[in-house]
């Protein structure tokens, strides 16, 4: 798994638990696979915070580009660019 400092992972968390930024999101902006996003997670969440994660964004749509309904660039917390600052918001 590719190394990511404190910030970046506390980034990566953020973006997982939001229900609507996607696992491509993620990987295009840290280069980190679906699976690797929930090895993180479970790695660095208490137990009990991550099973209820995983339960809520187990086969959720919005967590995968290609299974969407809605428009690509329909949702964005009014945070994000002061947040992050990427360059795909």
């Amino acid at each position: 798994m590719k190394e990511l400092n404190g910030t970046s992972i506390d980034r990566v968390i953020e973006m997982a638990w939001e229900d609507r930024t996607t696992f491509e999101a993620i990987q295009f902006q840290f280069g980190l696979k679906e699976q690797e996003v929930i090895d993180l997670m479970r790695r660095e969440m208490k137990l009990k915070s991550f099973k209820m994660w995983r339960k809520r964004v187990q086969g959720r749509k919005t967590k995968h580009e290609k299974l969407r309904t809605f428009a690509k660039g329909r949702f964005k917390c009014s945070r994000q660019r002061s947040i992050s600052n990427n360059s795909i918001t």
